[in-house]
């Protein structure tokens, strides 16, 4: 069992919620508060997604992470940040008789250098990177995460000293994981995300997190989180494991059923079963010990010289 917990809070991801409950954030505004307001109720990282201000849809639009990391910086709580590089891997296939003919309504996929802008411009000590592409539970789509664009990112990441936060989804994400490594395109630490009940990743068992974990190398940093209900049994499990949790708006939107709740209120509850176990929640100034995180004025430095 892991004695002395991170938490992360995903306070708004990119799914179509934004209408299925007040309490997810849509403006910069309302996501920088958000994580503010995480941190304050023991997230040690808030992870971060935008959304365009007017209609709630998901955006990898640079100027609206500026906004948010501005806000958060300019703010007198301590928060790790951590964002998502995911957007920009949509592809929608056509008709079985013409796959290539995409859907370029909803397609957006482009490499990994524009997938990462905003990361290189904000320098956050943390962002995601998706080991591998998969299918999603809609029709002719698939999540896009190449071989090649991994190794590039990997590579930028490792310039500019931000951390990656290596999402993965099934096992075989964390195979390649370790294939990047035996490159060197990841330093020690590494920090994996295991992505638990995403469909069709890796089924929201408890099982199935242990062979995860199995799979990982050693020394690695973990965390994991579930989906809807099963939120809360899997920040159990992950600690029980050894691992780090995760949870928030991006991956539940309830405290129980019919109750919504807010990014705040589901950290202040991971926190009191991590607590009553036994365990202590870490700060962020603590997290940055365990992650090997880098102070903002290094990675300027480092993105100066590259």
């Amino acid at each position: 069992m892991n004695r002395n917990v991170i938490l992360t809070c995903a306070v708004t991801g990119s799914g179509e919620t934004a209408g299925k409950t007040p309490h997810v954030p849509v403006t910069p505004e309302e996501i920088a508060k958000a994580s503010i307001e995480a941190a304050k109720a023991g997230a040690a990282i808030a992870h971060i997604h935008v959304r365009d201000p007017q209609t709630g849809a998901p955006s990898r639009d640079p100027e609206l992470f500026k906004e948010v990391v501005d806000r958060i910086r300019e703010h007198d709580t301590d928060v790790i940040i951590n964002l998502t590089t995911g957007m920009g891997g949509d592809l929608f296939l056509g008709p079985d008789d013409d796959p290539t003919n995409f859907d370029r309504k909803d397609t957006d996929c482009v490499g990994q250098v524009e997938r990462m802008e905003h990361v290189e411009m904000l320098l956050p000590e943390i962002c995601s990177l998706d080991c591998g592409s998969f299918n999603y539970n809609v029709p002719n789509y698939v999540y896009v995460s190449s071989i090649g664009m991994l190794r590039i990112g990997a590579e930028r990441l490792q310039k500019i000293g931000v951390k990656p936060e290596l999402e993965v989804f099934d096992l075989g994400h964390i195979w390649f994981a370790k294939q990047m490594m035996a490159e060197g395109l990841l330093e020690q630490p590494p920090l994996f995300q295991l992505c638990m009940g995403v469909k069709w990743g890796a089924e929201g068992l408890t099982r199935n997190m242990q062979t995860m974990v199995d799979n990982l190398p050693e020394g690695a940093n973990w965390a994991a989180f579930g989906l809807g209900a099963n939120e809360m049994p899997m920040a159990a499990q992950a600690a029980l494991m050894g691992g780090h949790v995760r949870v928030g708006l991006e991956d539940n939107l309830y405290l129980a059923k019919g109750k919504p709740a807010t990014n705040a209120q589901l950290v202040d509850r991971a926190r009191s079963i991590v607590e009553m176990m036994g365990a202590s929640i870490q700060t962020p100034e603590e997290a940055r010990k365990t992650l090997g995180l880098r102070k903002l004025e290094e990675m300027k430095k480092l993105r100066a010289a590259a």
